[in-house]
């Protein structure tokens, strides 16, 4: 492997700037309902040592496994000494791994290709927005890049160790994700459609005489640890040898799924006119199209083998090929969420940076040339700063096209108001509160509730359970709610209830919540809240 001293520093230098946009305020954003289920169930994994794989839910295992290792970094042992950084610093980490993975595709890309790959990489605003995000997805994309990455360096050294990495990355975006076959399912015809354009180009080479390049023995290997690590996560480190049928059986619940939950069906252009263009009232512009055309050129250039030189074009080409299947894959399933786009998004990246070189070479003139990487800079600082803007200040933000169904920066006024209360409650986090929502809509309530041990999650109002101190309801049950609290008790055992908040509160957009707590315990707090005006007062 022929490394380019520029290359590597320049690469090294983008790794700082992936770093700078991805680490800061990691807790700003509220927790996504999917970011606090993942921690739920990293909860079971910290606090009991006990991990089920669930064919229905969750997604695989390796990102509550992976979390173990910040968890444990900082000694925590409950979910209470957990924080929102210690959480999102695991994909901020495969993140960041996905630019210094390009130091291996440098010959590959050609070293300029690899940097200017690697700062795209660096400054994506999807990319950006879903590395703090923690969820899977940025695991799948890295794990993905592996596979590539591994695959092509066996490919140019026959070096066994290669292709057993390869093998393990296999492992683990099958044990990250279902849509790991949306991938699988791009890279095999990808290959092939690499090995007919090798073919044209060179009528000595056929099919056979390629695939006896891979050593059986070798290819045995890859599939062996790729087995091997998917049932190893699975298999929760062999204490549930059924996890490995479950993740087969996983593949039923998500066809099914795929046309079945109307809230997440999108035309099929939905993600080229998100990457492409998006604005949202009165919001900014949002667009990575510089990106799309960039790879456009860069597939051009892969069909043409015309444009670069230094490159390993049956590399680029399996990287056009891998990207337009993905895309068409992804655009064609109904079943849409904005996060998907980071599999074939970056693909586009990785043909967007030997686009740039493309472009840069077609100047025929020192001027023109230096208009064109102005231009092209220009461009990556406007990516720049749209990763700024969609996760420090749109983060939670609708006009943002990355917000998704996202929690309402109101959880912060319900959680602070919860706090303040149990502050002069005899039991403190020990007090007794009910949140009622129906088909238990609460998420990401458990998250932030995750210090009071006495919580009660309802789905309806129980008549038979006393109320507690403090209650939090969805509109939908407040008349069953008002029922219960004034008309079946006796005039002598009524609680007085006034409301916690001054209005409704937003959980998520078209969800809101509504909170009541006894005039008692309301009073109590708010002579607690008079006390220091008094002393001011009195000095």
């Amino acid at each position: 492997m022929k490394w380019s001293g520029k290359g590597f520093v320049l690469i090294l230098a983008a790794t700082i700037i992936a770093i700078a946009l991805r680490v800061p305020r990691l807790a700003q954003r509220p927790m996504h309902t999917d970011e606090a289920v993942h921690a739920e169930k990293f909860r079971l994994l910290l606090e009991e040592g006990c991990y089920r794989y669930n064919p229905d839910e969750y997604h695989g295992p390796t990102l509550n496994y992976f979390t173990l290792v910040p968890a444990h970094l900082i000694s925590a042992r409950k979910l209470t000494q957990v924080t929102e950084f210690t959480l999102r610093i695991v994909p901020v980490f495969f993140g960041v791994l996905l630019v210094l993975l390009l130091l291996l595709l440098m010959d590959g890309l050609g070293w300029a290709g690899a940097v200017c790959a690697a700062v795209l990489t660096a400054v994506s605003p999807a990319m950006v927005f879903y590395s703090r995000y923690y969820i899977q997805e940025m695991l799948l994309v890295c794990f993905a890049l592996g596979v590539i990455t591994a695959g092509y360096r066996y490919a140019q050294s026959k070096n066994i160790t290669w292709i057993l990495l390869a093998g393990v990355f296999l492992g683990l975006c099958y044990a990250t994700k279902e849509t790991c076959i949306i991938a699988f399912g791009s890279m095999l015809p990808a290959f092939f459609c690499t090995l007919w354009m090798r073919r044209r180009v060179d009528n000595t080479c056929t099919f056979v005489s390629t695939l006896k390049v891979i050593r059986p023995r070798h290819l045995i290997v890859a599939i062996g640890a790729a087995a091997a690590v998917s049932a190893l996560f699975y298999s929760s480190f062999f204490t549930n040898a059924s996890g490995i049928l479950d993740s087969l059986r996983s593949y039923v619940t998500y066809f099914s799924r795929a046309n079945q939950n109307k809230l997440h069906i999108h035309p099929w252009y939905y993600y080229l006119k998100m990457l492409i263009y998006s604005r949202y009232g009165a919001g900014p512009v949002w667009s990575e199209g510089i990106i799309v055309f960039l790879a456009v050129v860069g597939f051009v250039v892969a069909m043409t083998r015309k444009g670069v030189a230094n490159v390993n074009f049956n590399l680029l080409r399996f990287i056009a090929f891998y990207t337009i299947i993905m895309t068409g894959l992804y655009s064609l399933i109904p079943y849409k969420t904005p996060w998907c786009v980071l599999g074939f998004l970056h693909g586009m990246i990785l043909l967007a940076g030997v686009g740039i070189v493309a472009v840069i070479r077609l100047a025929r003139n020192v001027f023109t040339r230096t208009i064109f990487i102005l231009l092209l800079v220009t461009a990556g600082a406007h990516l720049a700063w749209q990763g700024y803007l969609g996760s420090y200040k749109y983060y939670a933000d609708t006009c943002n096209p990355y917000v998704y169904a996202h929690t309402s920066t109101d959880i912060f006024a319900i959680v602070q108001r919860i706090e303040d209360v149990s502050g002069v409650h005899p039991d403190g986090h020990n007090m007794y509160i009910q949140v009622i929502c129906p088909g238990g809509d609460y998420w990401p309530l458990p998250w932030y509730l995750r210090f009071f041990t006495h919580v009660g999650w309802l789905s309806e109002v129980d008549d038979d359970v006393p109320s507690a101190p403090v209650i939090i309801a969805s509109p939908r049950v407040e008349a069953a709610l008002m029922r219960k609290l004034y008309e079946l008790p006796a005039p002598g055992q009524r609680n007085l209830y006034v409301p916690l908040f001054d209005t409704y509160v937003e959980l998520r957009p078209q969800v809101e919540l509504s909170g009541y707590v006894t005039k008692e315990l309301w009073d109590s707090y708010q002579q607690h809240r008079a006390k220091p005006v008094q002393s001011l007062a009195n000095r």
